[in-house]
């Protein structure tokens, strides 16, 4: 007797349904070809055809969840450019930079302007021996002075009067025409400020000395102020090879001095000197006294 075995599961299936005949239920024939029958065998051959079929595509066609199939590669994400990736960024980079070079350029430009005065200064008086008097208030010694202003009367008139120990200069300048200005200095302005006055009248000890003129501070002076930075108080004289120039030596004489603002048109600069032993107007013992007044008539 031959034993009858599948290779598989479609041959075990097709081979019950081609030897062996299943009646359907609720349908009886009699023994002879029936209808039934031969409707059965039409469908169980169109069955198997399509199991073959079935059969045939499988062993071609790799199963999808097979270790032979590949899927496709994905396609790489697109990549911004650079200048379109972070542009936000680069915005605030930029401006961090301005903000940078503002900064740098106002401390630069800081030490040749200066808003207001303090209450303690260095003062300076100097000139060349045939020349005429300078005087420069600076808030530190390296500034750029807040008040530089160039007097008519000569160096050597000056040197005579401050070997009387007391030196008292006053400067006056007239009101701007259009009526009294107010009592004390306004935040927003309202009138020029009593510093800014460019011409003044000079008076030293009482004597009139003719003009003094407000200037800017040039190569010249710069050249004076940078080689008495060392100098705290004193007087001397600098060489004309020190400063630079061709009219000669340079006297000089720098202090500290005391700000005491009366009002609005009027200002004045005390000396401070420590060595003074003596409050009396007639002592020479502390050396010279200067006071310089600034009123606005």
């Amino acid at each position: 007797m031959r034993t009858i075995t599948a290779r598989n599961p479609h041959d075990s299936l097709s081979f019950s349904r081609r030897h062996f005949k299943w009646p359907v239920l609720g349908k009886s024939y009699s023994h002879g070809a029936t209808r039934g029958e031969e409707d059965y065998m039409k469908s169980s051959e169109a069955e198997e055809e399509e199991d073959e079929a079935t059969m045939a595509f499988s062993s071609v066609c790799p199963s999808f969840h097979s270790e032979d199939f590949v899927s496709p590669p994905k396609k790489p994400p697109r990549q911004q450019h650079p200048q379109q990736q972070h542009p936000p960024q680069r915005r605030k980079v930029r401006t961090a930079v301005s903000r940078l070079r503002s900064a740098l350029a106002a401390a630069v430009t800081g030490r040749h302007r200066q808003v207001g005065l303090g209450a303690r200064l260095t003062g300076t008086l100097y000139g060349h021996r045939r020349g005429h008097v300078h005087l420069a208030f600076q808030l530190d010694p390296r500034a750029c002075p807040a008040l530089l202003l160039e007097l008519a009367a000569p160096t050597a008139a000056l040197v005579r009067e401050m070997a009387s120990g007391l030196v008292r200069i006053a400067l006056e300048c007239e009101r701007a025409k259009g009526g009294p200005a107010p009592a004390l200095p306004t935040a927003t302005g309202g009138g020029k400020r009593l510093l800014e006055e460019t011409v003044w009248r000079a008076y030293c000890n009482g004597k009139s000395c003719g003009y003094a003129v407000r200037r800017e501070c040039g190569a010249a002076d710069w050249r004076v102020l940078r080689a008495l930075e060392p100098v705290s108080m004193g007087a001397g004289v600098i060489p004309a090879a020190s400063c630079g120039g061709g009219e000669g030596d340079v006297m000089y004489m720098r202090a500290r001095f005391e700000r005491v603002v009366g009002s609005r048109d009027s200002e004045a600069f005390y000396m401070m000197n420590p060595d003074s032993t003596s409050t009396s107007s007639n002592s020479n013992s502390g050396g010279p006294e200067l006071s310089v007044y600034l009123l606005r008539v």
